[in-house]
């Protein structure tokens, strides 16, 4: 079964809508997808319901996902987290937590665009550039400023403000990787680090550290992993007895030739299995 487990929609910073993800996965052949905003798992039951009025259940399985942005020293650890239960209490304050961090940051650098640089952007026109309750985010903020006149497209606005080298940018306070991989663990899910590549020097002692908080995997397969570094974090995973996982971090279509390149990355069918064997011995264990 072809699957990709690293997909965002329009209530984080992709452009697609839970229904159109569903749509453009069938369409190209995808089994199960994981869907895995930043910071909310709001998409999943739009995606449930709009399965269940096409009766297309026969054709997908839709997995509940998040991507969870947390801070570590000077880098940024994305934490994907699968099959938690919402209802876990400490996993809403989590998701509550890091909503309220979003805003605190996107109204302080939408304060310092106003005083500084003189570029006037309200915050409801943030809120519209993403769906009611998701996640708002640094492409938000420059697709904003670029609206606004700003720069003349999003790519300057990230270059010229959305950096912390930028007079204008203020870091976000977000929660630590241990903290979120915790959380997802303890709510029942799996937590696997994200294009660990991203991480350089730091990811595999980060990531030994972090399995004593609970993490049991790594995303091998990702669209910025050359095959080398697939079989170097496939080989870490199979050292440390964590499972393998794998997406296309689905955002948008590609911009130059409009294809939609979801589940355009490879990833072996044997990897949504050991998912599912992963989830089974979570569940296990908890009831032992």
């Amino acid at each position: 079964m072809k699957t990709d487990l690293h997909i965002h929609t329009y209530f984080s910073d992709g452009v697609f809508s839970p229904e159109k993800i569903v749509d453009s996965a069938i369409d190209v052949g995808l089994g199960a997808i994981a869907i895995t905003d930043h910071d909310n798992v709001l998409a999943y039951d739009v995606a449930q319901k709009y399965i269940k009025e096409k009766q297309l259940s026969d054709k997908i399985e839709v997995i509940r996902g998040i991507e969870v942005n947390t801070l570590y020293k000077d880098y940024e650890v994305h934490i994907l987290g699968y099959f938690m239960n919402p209802e876990n209490p400490d996993f809403q304050n989590l998701i509550k937590v890091q909503q309220q961090a979003r805003i605190k940051q996107t109204k302080e650098i939408l304060h310092l665009l106003n005083k500084k640089e003189g570029i006037k952007i309200k915050f409801d026109d943030i809120k519209k550039l993403v769906a009611t309750g998701g996640s708002i985010g640094r492409p938000h903020i420059a697709r904003a400023i670029t609206s606004a006149g700003g720069t003349t497209n999003v790519m300057d606005a990230y270059a010229k403000y959305i950096h912390l080298d930028s007079p204008v940018f203020v870091q976000r306070k977000t929660v630590s990787p241990h903290d979120a991989v915790e959380i997802i663990y303890d709510a029942g899910g799996i937590p696997v680090i994200a294009h660990p590549h991203d991480l350089e020097n730091i990811a595999e002692g980060l990531i030994k550290d972090l399995m004593n908080y609970g993490l049991r995997g790594i995303e091998a397969y990702h669209r910025k992993h050359s095959p080398a570094m697939v079989e170097y974090f496939s080989t870490m995973a199979e050292n440390l007895g964590l499972i393998v996982t794998g997406g296309s971090d689905f955002h948008a279509p590609n911009v130059i030739n409009g294809q939609i390149v979801l589940g355009k990355n490879f990833v072996p069918e044997w990897v949504y299995e050991k998912l599912l064997e992963e989830k089974r011995r979570i569940d296990m264990a908890s009831i032992s």
